[in-house]
């Protein structure tokens, strides 16, 4: 029987690694749902060669553009609602792959009609795992983490239990800025920004890679997700991203997770659980492993990475507030309106306000009032560069 399935942003790097892999075993796989915001000709394409019957393009123009085109049997939707018309039986597999805040909410509006959901979105995963958790009980739906890194700690710990680890190291490779000379910095240009040496990423995750901001949101993740402290997870700088996750265990047992820096990996066991599947992929790399070259971060280099400290175990919005500034900032550096610098200047700055500090303190509410949040945060954010 093919395996019934959703791709919630299915034109960014992951949605269309996803494809690929499908495309090798397409006999298996019956694509239910393809989703996108503006790119409606490459997610037209997708459904052409898929026979895809339901697409939803959330921007408003695109929208009116597909409408007017001879598309046969397949329907077109331009909102998440419509979940409800699409989906008669739960599928098989979600991929949820929406980038920045705005992938939270069709996140939770899809987990009742899945059996299983993979989340490739750091944001909401930081924003709203209080509710993604709650409502994964409620339709007992499996729940599978896609970045590198977590998917390698997830796969890790098969056998072993949460409470036996004394320590978590996440990789990241210092990004395409890691040899830059520091005085640069002020002067970094978007295509400088996003040029990363070893991963093919999307512009918003690349950016977040040269600030090392990504490491900031993994380790909220990883606390999250392994339901850990702050001070069970470290950061340490490995150029090459050939391994992923050290874990250390209190029987004193070392686990180190590692593979090719290709997405293919985590997203391809996301979807195929049995091990009667294989992927094929490069021969072990000896070089890679006499060279693999662990070093601290330079908190000087990556200011970013000070925000771990001013985390604690209890539950706040501090972590949202950080993840939303960052989405707006990065827009901001992108549209050309901030220096790559004033990225971390302004965060810094917008935390530290009174009015701020006080909502940093408060529990993470319902998906309305993150969404108030996310206007205060940016308004906040104009007011500081205006």
């Amino acid at each position: 029987m093919k395996k019934k399935i959703a791709i919630l942003g299915s034109t960014g790097s992951i949605g269309k690694t996803l494809i690929e892999i499908i495309r090798e075993k397409k006999n298996n796989f019956n694509i239910i749902l393809l989703t996108a915001d503006k790119n409606y000709k490459e997610i037209l394409k997708q459904a052409k060669n898929f026979n895809v019957p339901n697409l939803i393009i959330t921007d408003e123009k695109s929208f009116n553009v597909l409408k007017k085109k001879k598309l046969g049997k397949i329907n077109i939707f331009n909102n998440y609602n419509s979940f409800n018309k699409i989906f008669k039986n739960k599928i098989d597999y979600v991929m949820s792959a929406i980038s920045g805040f705005d992938g939270l909410e069709p996140t939770l509006k899809i987990i009742r009609h899945t059996k299983k959901i993979a989340i490739a979105n750091k944001e909401a995963i930081i924003c709203g795992w209080h509710l993604i958790k709650k409502d994964l009980k409620k339709y007992k739906t499996t729940f599978i983490p896609v970045d590198s890194e977590h998917f390698s700690i997830f796969y890790a710990l098969q056998g072993n239990k949460i409470s036996n680890i004394e320590k978590i190291y996440l990789t990241a490779s210092g990004g395409p800025l890691n040899n830059l000379p520091k005085k640069r910095f002020k002067d970094i240009k978007i295509s400088e920004a996003i040029k990363h040496p070893n991963w093919k990423m999307g512009k918003k995750i690349s950016v977040d890679s040269a600030t090392l901001m990504n490491k900031v949101f993994e380790i909220i993740e990883a606390k999250k997700i392994f339901d850990l402290r702050y001070d069970q997870l470290d950061i340490l700088i490995h150029p090459s991203s050939y391994v992923h996750a050290i874990i250390k265990f209190n029987d004193g047992m070392i686990k180190i997770i590692a593979h090719d820096t290709n997405m293919k990996i985590p997203i391809f066991n996301s979807l195929n659980e049995s091990h009667i599947n294989f992927i094929k992929t490069d021969k072990l790399n000896i070089k890679k492993l006499n060279f693999l070259n662990f070093k601290q971060v330079d908190i000087k280099r990556f200011p970013s990475i000070s925000l771990i400290k001013k985390f604690n175990d209890k539950e706040s919005l501090l972590e949202t507030i950080i993840v939303l500034a960052n989405d707006e900032l990065v827009n901001l550096f992108l549209l050309k309106k901030i220096k790559f610098t004033d990225i971390n200047l302004i965060l810094q700055k917008l935390i530290n306000m009174k009015d701020i500090k006080n909502y940093s303190q408060k529990k993470p509410g319902d998906i309305s009032s993150l969404i108030s949040l996310n206007k205060l945060v940016r308004l906040k954010i104009n007011r500081i560069i205006s």
